[in-house]
């Protein structure tokens, strides 16, 4: 059965995205993705990367700083996805771990919208993602 995204998400290659404009610390963004049946969003390519930009610049009408759902915070430089799925494509950006306290993801970072790992205790907006299917929505 093809996959239907609830209303106010966007369809992108096999699966729904949703820009949430609150300003949440990394692990409030999570529970409230894991509140839609979703995850914070993982990226594997830079057309997703792309597509994930789109999508917050639709619900931001600008392009800032938003999370997405990388977090080294088992294991130092060790990146995982929220989703379960591979940290197999990395975008532009540095993760220094500043001060020994970044250990969650966010896009958008700087002039050149690079990741950059940050406290996970700062407050942005982010992006959910899931490829549930959702038979009751259209």
């Amino acid at each position: 059965m093809p996959l239907r995204c609830p209303n106010g998400w966007t369809y992108i290659s096999g699966r729904c995205y949703y820009y949430v404009s609150a300003k949440l610390n990394w692990a409030e963004a999570e529970v409230n993705c894991l509140t839609m049946n979703a995850n914070l969003a993982s990226v594997h390519s830079s057309s997703e990367y792309r597509s994930i930009q789109r999508v917050i610049t639709k619900g931001s009408k600008v392009s800032g700083r938003t999370w997405i759902g990388g977090t080294d915070c088992q294991i130092e430089g060790i990146w995982l996805w929220s989703d379960g799925t591979a940290f197999d494509y990395r975008h532009c950006g540095v993760f220094d771990n500043r001060h020994s306290k970044q250990h969650c993801a966010l896009m958008n970072y700087g002039d050149n919208k690079c990741w950059d790992d940050e406290k996970c205790s700062e407050e942005f907006p982010s992006v959910c993602a899931t490829n549930r299917y959702f038979p009751w929505r259209g």
